[in-house]
């Protein structure tokens, strides 16, 4: 009665925790902390609101690169202030979690998750395949024998998986994703127009007008960088087909990751797969477009499920009263 049972999508952009019947958080996973004492300063949007504009003796850093923990004490104290926003301050009552991790990542790697969720607070801790929580989270069919695929395109990873019986069949794990593509925009403005912009100007341009294959719509957006000659500001107007140009290179490694999914998948799997399609999740799947480049890429019919910022999560709170079916299939630590 007394206990919550936590879902977590521990992700490089964002952090979401949600219980059995919703989200209850949602914060971008950033923290800045004050250099001389490392004493934390801001969490979450009110942290990343400070980004790129910060004195010296204040650092704003994303404690987790590439799906995984970079920074282990940044990543505890960020948890553990993130639980007892949900969970309140009565420690007696500490909550269950089921927390999601990326497909094939070491055993280190593994266990600084668990030992980071535990020692922020919680008073047990299982890991669930990202992919994994995306399917729960979308409810597909993965306690048959048919083959269902899901492609995960999060901020710091992209993972591609195919399931059945509650288990993954094949996956991969590419470790780019939203931040790779927001680099690309950063160095194509350079190259193109040298001017030097922000990661959060990239980001804002990637959403705005950003594609993944040309659009009927021309859209345009004015956005204020630094000359990298002289230094001083200079405004340059992108379009989305300049967006669209310099997504290209990291596009192709996510179509690639996916093709060498299905080819290690066994051949009657597939054609489960060819009649139910690719299920998109995560932030990446929002950019415009991006269904239909991997539908004429693969061969294969891709969709943007109803909830992909969510899902991971929704999924992972779900998997807790599952625990039993799904032991020996979940990461061992």
């Amino acid at each position: 009665m007394f206990y919550k049972d936590l879902g977590i999508d521990l992700g490089t952009m964002f952090t979401r925790i949600a219980d059995g019947t919703q989200v209850l958080l949602s914060e971008p996973t950033i923290v800045a902390i004050e250099v001389e004492d490392q004493k934390m300063v801001a969490v979450g949007q009110e942290a990343r609101d400070m980004y790129g504009r910060v004195p010296e003796n204040i650092e704003v850093v994303r404690p987790l690169k590439n799906g995984v923990i970079a920074d282990y004490e940044i990543t505890e104290t960020l948890l553990s202030y993130l639980l007892q926003h949900v969970s309140g301050s009565m420690r007696i009552f500490r909550p269950r979690v089921m927390i999601s991790v990326p497909n094939g990542i070491t055993s280190v790697e593994r266990r600084a998750v668990h030992e980071a969720v535990l020692e922020a607070g919680s008073r047990d801790a299982s890991l669930i395949q990202q992919s994994l929580a995306a399917a729960l989270g979308v409810d597909l069919p993965i306690n048959s024998p048919s083959g269902n695929m899901v492609i995960t395109l999060g901020g710091g990873c992209t993972e591609a998986a195919v399931m059945a019986m509650y288990g993954i069949v094949s996956a991969e794990t590419l470790r780019l994703g939203g931040m790779e593509l927001d680099e690309a925009i950063v160095n194509y403005v350079r190259r193109k127009y040298g001017v030097v912009i922000g990661q959060v100007t990239a980001e804002q341009l990637k959403v705005r007008i950003g594609a993944a294959v040309p659009q009927d719509t021309e859209n345009s957006m004015e956005v204020q960088g630094q000359d990298q000659v002289t230094g001083l500001p200079r405004p340059v107007t992108l379009t989305t087909g300049e967006i669209v140009e310099a997504l290209q290179e990291p596009l192709k490694a996510i179509i690639e990751t996916g093709r060498r999914v299905l080819e290690k998948t066994p051949p009657e799997l597939v054609a489960d797969i060819i009649d139910r399609g690719v299920a998109l999740c995560g932030g990446g799947a929002l950019l415009r477009g991006i269904d239909k480049l991997l539908t004429k890429s693969l061969g294969i019919p891709a969709y943007l499920v109803d909830n992909p910022l969510t899902c991971v999560v929704e999924g992972a709170a779900k998997a807790i009263p599952m625990y039993n079916i799904l032991r020996r299939k979940l990461p061992q630590v």
